[in-house]
C-alpha cells in the first residue's frame, strides 16, 4: 500500500479524530479510505445517472399520454406472467 502525508484543517483533523475516538474506525487512514470509497461510488453513480440522462435524450420525445405509457407498462407485466 502507498503510503502519502497530508495536511487537513484544525476542523477537519478535530472531525477525523472524533470518528477515531467513536471506535467507527482504527485511523485517520480507514477514515481517508473510507471516504475516498463513498466518493467513487458516488461519482460512478453519477456516471451511471449521466449515461442513462443522455440515452433517454437522444431518444427523443414520445407522443403518447401517461394513460397510455402505463397501460402500456402493464400489458408488458402481464405478457411476462409479473402482473
Amino acid at each position: 500500500m502507498s503510503r502519502t502525508s497530508i495536511s487537513f484543517t484544525p476542523p477537519n483533523d478535530e472531525w477525523i479524530k472524533s470518528q477515531i475516538e467513536s471506535k467507527e474506525f482504527s485511523s485517520k487512514s480507514d477514515v481517508v479510505n473510507d471516504l475516498i470509497r463513498k466518493a467513487r461510488k458516488e461519482q460512478d453513480e453519477i456516471e451511471y445517472i449521466r449515461a442513462k440522462l443522455i440515452k433517454s435524450e437522444q431518444s427523443g420525445f414520445i407522443d403518447k399520454s401517461r394513460d397510455e405509457i402505463l397501460a402500456g407498462f402493464k400489458d408488458r407485466l402481464r405478457a411476462d406472467g409479473e402482473l
